[in-house]
């Protein structure tokens, strides 16, 4: 008898799955580039201007040249976008960096607290600590007298 109740020509991966994996790899790799922050500085700054600009438009013409206000702001939006990237970018190098820089000490603070834990639990880690402290002052005295 040769008739087979197995079928193995069926896919062995949800074609769903794939779709979500593939969008989230997407998502990931979109949100991931060095720009992504520059961007969300400048949508962020341009924005709090163009609210400024409704305002102001709004209170001036007070609805009745709304094409004009329109244009206008418009204009403003993109002046604003041109003379505010460079900025934007600088306070974004300069916001990453400040993470980068706290995260760092934080993570050392952590691993010093560690250390000093080891060390009122063991003596010779204790011994340690102290060997190399001393040995720093003395190459620090030598260094600097």
């Amino acid at each position: 008898m040769t008739n087979s109740f197995v079928h193995t020509d069926m896919a062995t991966e949800h074609t769903g799955v794939l779709r979500v994996e593939a969008a989230a790899e997407n998502l990931k790799s979109t949100f991931s580039g060095k720009g992504v922050g520059q961007s969300l500085v400048l949508a962020a700054i341009v924005a709090a201007v163009l609210v400024g600009a409704n305002r102001l438009i709004d209170s001036v013409a007070g609805g009745s040249h709304w094409i004009a206000g329109w244009a206008l702001l418009w204009a403003v939006a993109f002046v604003a976008i041109a003379l505010l990237a460079a900025p934007a970018r600088n306070l974004s190098s300069s916001l990453r960096a400040l993470g980068t820089t706290w995260s760092q000490e934080h993570r050392r603070a952590a691993e010093d607290e560690k250390t000093w834990e080891a060390a009122l639990r063991d003596s010779r880690v204790m011994a340690d600590l102290n060997r190399a402290m001393s040995d720093a002052a003395v190459s620090f005295y030598h260094k600097n007298y």
